[in-house]
């Protein structure tokens, strides 16, 4: 039920997605196209979601130092309810301290009128003493300072100081506790990306290119994109810098049959058409029926004809595409999505290493069904948003172990102007805090 207060619309959807595992921009959506909140209101919302959900491990660390009860043994409205007060407090300049304490008592006397004046003491108490709280130390412990000051599970914190080391995961770890710029990519069957940063500044919207995809623009928009007339035009589609360089580095060509194997929402098969001068064939599959009408109604509104939606799961041995072989493959494949946290915070709270793990060995198998159906001389592109080696390097030196006909193809040599994008190995590594764009992965593989 949609509200007109931002703090109460806020409490309920952090109840929703602690309850049900709901994802945050698809209720803050929702919420906001009731139309109940207006003005300054609606970016309050949006603001607390996600600020709460990114801090959330900070926020539960000045709670505890705060409250006479264990943190575990709260109740769980009390303990969102402390959380909106708190990021408010702590993070917010433009709420006085003053009205995030009182709003959010007055929020608690609706919804827990019992816990009203505790949750006032931890507030105030935490203001007051907001100079001397005290976090884990960064030599002992620095995996619990990075988890504690930066808002990231403990695990994740390790697992970045064991790839990049303390100094430059304490700069991983604070980038992915910020909000991501959004990034569009130019339809060039369309329109060329001058022209469309064009026409944007015309609408009123901030742009700037981007850094490495000749196709990215970056832009600064509130509210959402689709009440722009570009976008309904179909001159451009919302997705990452490091989304759009994967399907680059597959390097499609005009008339090639494709596949793209978890195609959902159609962000890679309409680039991959796009590089393409939408002239070949462009199979894209997906396990879901429903996801697959995202993709032919995102190639209407660019104005696609090469793609054609299959429902595949690609988890199981593939018959139907046993007729002819492919050109070439792009398996951006299912996973924890630790390089995307920025965008959906509520996800690293869902995730441990042992999942990590579990996600690898359907990452290998996703491979392993693929790889047959790609015609000799072919290229396959693995990729994922996920920062952990066991479902990167790891999966692709598996493959390779049992696969000799397969070789990697360095994508340093074949895209030199990006150099610095690659690893010694030639695998394509996105990181937040040294390209701006979101934690990506990508192995380019040719059959010999």
């Amino acid at each position: 039920m949609s509200s007109s207060n931002p703090r109460s619309a806020a409490f309920e959807i952090l109840l929703r997605i602690d309850k049900e595992r709901s994802y945050a921009d698809i209720l803050i959506d929702r919420e906001l196209s009731a139309g109940a909140l207006q003005g300054p209101d609606r970016g309050l919302l949006t603001e607390l979601v996600y600020g709460v959900l990114r801090r959330q491990a900070t926020l539960d660390h000045i709670i505890r130092r705060f409250s006479s009860q264990r943190l575990e043994r709260l109740e769980r409205s009390v303990l969102l309810l402390l959380r909106i007060g708190l990021y408010q407090m702590f993070y917010l300049d433009r709420v006085p301290v003053s009205a995030a304490v009182n709003e959010t008592v007055k929020l608690a006397k609706v919804l827990v009128p019992r816990a009203s004046g505790f949750i006032n003491a931890v507030l105030r108490n935490a203001d007051r003493e907001r100079d001397h709280i005290s976090y884990p130390d960064r030599e002992i412990d620095p995996a619990a300072y990075l988890a504690t000051v930066y808002s990231h599970p403990v695990w994740l914190a390790a697992a970045w100081i064991g790839q990049l080391g303390l100094d430059e995961a304490e700069m991983l770890a604070r980038a992915m506790a910020e909000p991501p710029a959004i990034t569009v990519r130019t339809n060039t069957l369309k329109t060329t990306r001058q022209q469309l940063m064009e026409i944007l500044s015309a609408e009123g919207v901030q742009c700037e290119a981007g850094r490495f995809s000749p196709m990215a623009i970056r832009i600064n928009l509130s509210g959402s994109v689709s009440r722009l007339k570009s976008f309904r035009d179909g001159l451009f589609f919302v997705q990452d810098e490091s989304s759009q360089l994967a399907a680059m580095f597959l390097g499609p060509q005009a008339g090639e049959r494709v596949l793209d194997a978890c195609a959902a929402p159609g962000g890679k098969s309409t680039q991959l058409a796009q590089l393409m001068g939408d002239r070949g064939e462009i199979l894209a599959c997906d396990v879901i029926g429903r996801k697959l009408k995202l993709v032919d109604e995102n190639a209407a509104r660019l104005g696609i004809s090469s793609i054609r939606t299959v429902l595949l799961d690609t988890a199981r041995p593939l018959k139907t595409l046993e007729r002819s072989p492919l050109d070439r493959i792009l398996l951006d494949a299912p996973c924890s999505g630790l390089g995307v946290i920025r965008r959906n915070p509520e996800g690293k709270w869902w995730k441990s290493a042992a999942d990590v793990i579990d996600l690898a060995k359907g990452q290998r198998t996703l491979l392993e069904n693929l790889a047959g159906h790609l015609k000799s001389g072919g290229s396959l592109l693995y990729a994922t948003c996920s920062t952990a080696v066991e479902e990167n390097e790891a999966v692709i030196e598996a493959f390779l172990s049992r696969h000799d006909e397969f070789v990697i193809e360095n994508l340093r040599l074949l895209f030199p102007d990006l150099a610095e994008l690659f690893t010694p190995a030639g695998f394509f590594r996105a990181w937040p805090h040294r390209h701006g764009m979101d934690g990506f992965f990508a192995a380019r593989l040719k059959k010999k």
